[in-house]
């Protein structure tokens, strides 16, 4: 059952972080549910753009993927590599698409942007190349401060990602076994590459909707 006083905390704080992100020159949005976001997503999109997407389990749950499908996006899917090679070779060609769609680990109240990543994929395309990055992020990536996102990213989000994961192939990290972050240095970590986006240059290139709903981790 959804808390109605958790809800209308999260409008009223998804309106200041909106406008704290626009400070730092992020298009910034704010949409109550996921079907929302769906009917944002076909405005903000071009219907000539190439799409490509990052490993997200929000972009899953809002449905996206059907969505692109349903809608006849061209679409560029590293899962369709038959190998790991090509499925590199793939994320490479993604960074030249036209959208590039991911989440984000964390976001701070005052407006920045904090992802770890493994082999770097969605942080090279946050950082350049797409012409435009939507980033979709439920309420619960919020947290206070920049401190605070990082220590989400790495604690929280990445030892949750490596359960997922690790249910796909093999990995072997201490967070696979234990669920807690041992600051490791593993072949198989996703916390190789840390980045905090705190500024969008050029402005408004990454577009970021915040949804009033627990969304991915």
């Amino acid at each position: 059952m959804e808390n109605a006083h958790i809800k209308e905390r999260n409008r009223k704080l998804g309106a200041k972080i909106v406008s704290e992100l626009e400070k730092r020159h992020f298009e910034a949005y704010f949409c109550e549910k996921r079907d929302e976001v769906r009917d944002l997503i076909l405005k903000l999109i071009p219907k000539e753009d190439t799409v490509s997407w990052g490993g997200s389990a929000t972009l899953e749950e809002c449905g996206i993927f059907d969505l692109l499908k349903e809608n006849g996006y061209k679409t560029i899917d590293r899962a369709q590599g038959k190998t790991r090679e090509e499925s590199l070779e793939i994320s490479r060609q993604a960074l030249l698409c036209g959208t590039f769609l991911m989440s984000a680990n964390a976001i701070s109240e005052d407006g920045q942007l904090v992802n770890v990543d493994g082999t770097g994929n969605r942080l090279a395309a946050l950082l350049y190349g797409p012409k435009s990055v939507i980033v979709i992020a439920g309420m619960n990536k919020v947290v206070k401060t920049a401190e605070d996102a990082l220590k989400r990213a790495r604690t929280y989000a990445a030892p949750v990602n490596m359960q997922r994961i690790a249910l796909l192939m093999a990995r072997n990290t201490p967070c696979v076994t234990t669920g807690s972050c041992a600051d490791c240095k593993s072949p198989d970590s996703i916390c190789s590459q840390i980045l905090t986006t705190r500024l969008c240059s050029p402005a408004k290139r990454i577009k970021v909707i915040l949804v009033n709903e627990e969304l991915g981790f």
